[in-house]
């Protein structure tokens, strides 16, 4: 799939929320979806990261962005609902979402997980995730049709030693995906799961400190996918978890 050649307006005046829109896989998401056409709603806990983002979409020609400043840590429903309003007011609908905040935790054996940090991990990466998907709907229900993508991981289909933590967020991920798909089959809202792969990413260097990031696709070498899921092109599949880099 990353051999796919996205038509030029193929997200033209579509309104898009990246969560994470900050840096990385999600900043770069943001400034393609952009450069194809999209209102980009950035997402993110640092004001000064979305706002370089912010500029460097505004700078390449791109629609103006909104930026919304919230940390999925101390969100809660009412936070999510608030922002629902906040959208459908001001675009009056929402064409698509791409769940792409996370955070690893640290990788450890399952008897010395710190129960804090397990609990901080499910509020990120599952909890949030949730909670924001469920106030979004009305707004995702007001397109014609919309494309929810919520990012997993191969740990999220096999469990691997030490990675208990974030690996079971990523399992419940794909879950949260099946389920959402299943209830809306047939309708105008599609769920699907992006595995990026090792990717030239903080995260990634947080996991494997000792990997060259040379060997590594860049978000910017990924972002077919995202293109191809986000698009009408996709239309059609729903309840699918997608590799960007196939084994």
């Amino acid at each position: 799939m990353n051999d796919y050649r996205a038509p030029d307006n193929l997200l033209k005046d579509n309104i898009i929320l990246i969560t994470g829109a900050g840096d990385g896989i999600g900043a770069e998401a943001a400034r393609t979806y952009a450069r194809y056409g999209a209102t980009c709603i950035l997402l993110g806990r640092t004001v000064s990261k979305l706002e370089a983002v912010y500029d460097s979409i505004v700078a390449s020609g791109g629609a103006e962005p909104a930026i919304v400043p919230l940390d999925l840590k101390g969100a809660t429903p009412s936070h999510y609902q608030q922002m629902t309003q906040t959208i459908i007011d001001q675009f009056g609908r929402l064409d698509g979402v791409l769940h792409n905040a996370s955070i690893l935790g640290h990788l450890s054996a399952f008897k010395d997980i710190d129960a804090q940090e397990w609990q901080d991990v499910m509020q990120i990466n599952l909890n949030g995730m949730v909670f924001m998907t469920q106030a979004l709907i009305p707004a995702l229900e007001k397109a014609d049709n919309a494309s929810i993508i919520f990012t997993t991981s191969s740990v999220g289909r096999k469990g691997r030693a030490f990675w208990g933590t974030y690996a079971v967020s990523k399992f419940a991920t794909e879950g949260v995906m099946q389920t959402l798909a299943d209830e809306y089959q047939n309708k105008t809202l599609r769920f699907n799961c992006i595995n990026p792969g090792g990717t030239r990413t903080h995260m990634r260097a947080q996991a494997f400190p000792a990997e060259n990031p040379d060997t590594l696709k860049t978000p910017e070498d990924i972002m077919p996918m995202y293109l191809y899921l986000m698009g009408e092109d996709s239309i059609a599949v729903n309840g699918q978890s997608l590799d960007c880099q196939p084994k």
